[in-house]
């Protein structure tokens, strides 16, 4: 497999090599050595979500506190997505900036996304499944949202009228999670992650 950096600190792209004759396929769409020789440490593999999303349905933008954050490796195996990374790190190069990726059935595509980093999804496709691989348990008391539709950020949702949870439609926005001291920030985010390399060494 190849692993890409993408243009937001923190986030990867992992493209497997796909195996298929007429049978079927077979793919490695996850290595615990591969991914931590690419970000620097191990994936602590804590807990594993799936869920299921109509086309159209727009999810995020979702966050946790750091430490210890939760990062996430992400793959689509039913249908397709956009999965959007959103820097919300304070300080951080690239604050403010998004950037997606599709997930699909076909390429099997997954990303890596650190602790700190926002992350949502559009589902491009009826029943869309998404499965990710969570570093942290969930933890409600230190879960945050930001409203997905927030005119600063500008993320182009790939969907005409975006279907929203009740959850994400009462998010604050990017302003409004930056002024209360939501966000995290990025000397924070950095810090934790070198305590992950240390914890390894």
């Amino acid at each position: 497999m190849d692993i890409v950096p993408l243009s937001i600190d923190g986030a990867w792209e992992i493209r497997p090599k796909l195996h298929g004759d007429p049978r079927g396929l077979f793919t490695e769409w996850y290595r615990f050595d591969h991914l931590a020789e690419a970000v620097g440490h191990p994936l602590d593999l804590r807990q594993g979500n799936l869920s299921v999303s109509a086309a159209g349905v727009v999810r995020g933008i979702h966050f946790a506190d750091v430490p210890p954050g939760q990062a996430k490796y992400v793959t689509c195996t039913r249908g397709a997505v956009l999965d959007v990374i959103v820097d919300i790190r304070v300080g951080s190069p690239t604050f403010g900036r998004w950037e997606g990726v599709r997930l699909d059935e076909e390429t099997r595509r997954a990303v890596y996304i650190a602790e700190g980093l926002g992350h949502g999804f559009c589902a491009l496709t009826d029943d869309a499944t998404l499965t990710y691989l969570c570093s942290a348990t969930y933890n409600p008391g230190h879960e945050h949202g930001i409203h997905p539709l927030d005119a600063e950020l500008g993320i182009a949702w790939p969907a005409e009228v975006p279907q929203l949870s009740e959850r994400d439609t009462k998010s604050p926005s990017f302003a409004e999670a930056k002024d209360s001291g939501l966000l995290p920030s990025y000397e924070a985010c950095l810090g934790y992650t070198r305590s992950l390399k240390d914890y390894t060494a």
